[in-house]
């Protein structure tokens, strides 16, 4: 294995790493991401993700540790050099380029009892990115993402999912598209809405269930809002009328679980 070491935060390959990170346009345009951290490093190797460049500070993740990651190309770097590069300052000295991957709708492989998340217009990468994380504990089959309107390949998601991204299925597209996919697969879509009078837990979810999640801001739109086949409402015992989105998305995940006899 060939290391070939960066002293300088000017070198042409430092500064695509950090444009990288901070450019979507970019991102798109060459195809690639940046990962960052141990735990993160890993989850999108066993999510099939190709690593293209291994970044690495010796003195905080030893050469045979990185020898580990398969990669056509390994950096070391100076602890000074990576305090500049890296997003986080708590991340093992290890940070990756990735090679982003399509992902279609065509791809999904539905499990017996299906449970898939579907979030429209989501806004902010903290909230998707918990929500990933509640998918991967939920075993979601699937996570669609409607009219994005982030990068799914945003360090801010990457960082806030742990990972998430690349353990979970998740697919970008329009909401047309999800619904025609839905209904294709005999999917039985849930809306949550204020307005609803149904108790989310006096609903039966142990159909083939896609959990239809809008904006904390704005809600659903009148294209879900006008599809539902049942619309359901959590209950709220104080004078605010809103969850956050990644926790109302967890209580109705667990729930269906719950009534599936999930261990």
């Amino acid at each position: 294995m060939y290391i070939d070491h960066l002293s300088s935060a000017q070198n042409p390959r430092i500064r695509n790493l950090v444009a990288l990170r901070e450019k979507s346009s970019l991102r798109r345009e060459q195809g690639l991401f940046v990962v960052e951290g141990m735990r993160e490093v890993e989850a999108a190797i066993a999510g099939g993700f190709e690593i293209d460049s291994l970044f690495f500070v010796p003195e905080l993740f030893p050469e045979e540790k990185a020898q580990a990651y398969k990669s056509d190309k390994y950096f070391s770097l100076s602890p000074s050099i990576y305090s500049k590069v890296a997003y986080r300052g708590t991340t093992e000295g290890l940070m990756a380029i990735a090679v982003q991957k399509e992902r279609k709708l065509s791809g999904i492989r539905l499990s017996k009892h299906p449970l898939v998340i579907v979030l429209e217009s989501v806004e902010k990468p903290g909230n998707l990115g918990a929500v990933l994380r509640t998918a991967d504990a939920a075993r979601a089959d699937a996570v669609i993402i409607c009219d994005p309107l982030t990068d799914l390949y945003n360090s801010n998601i990457i960082r806030a999912s742990i990972g998430g991204i690349f353990t979970n299925r998740v697919i970008a597209c329009t909401s047309a598209e999800a619904f025609e996919w839905l209904k294709a697969n005999n999917l039985h879509i849930f809306t949550t809405e204020l307005q609803a009078s149904k108790r989310y837990d006096h609903t039966d979810m142990t159909v083939p269930l896609a959990i239809v999640m809008g904006t904390e801001s704005e809600g659903l739109s009148p294209f879900w809002r006008e599809r539902a086949d049942e619309r359901i409402i959590i209950p709220m015992g104080g004078s605010l009328d809103s969850l956050n989105v990644s926790v109302s998305t967890a209580i109705i995940c667990f729930e269906a679980l719950r009534q599936r006899d999930f261990k």
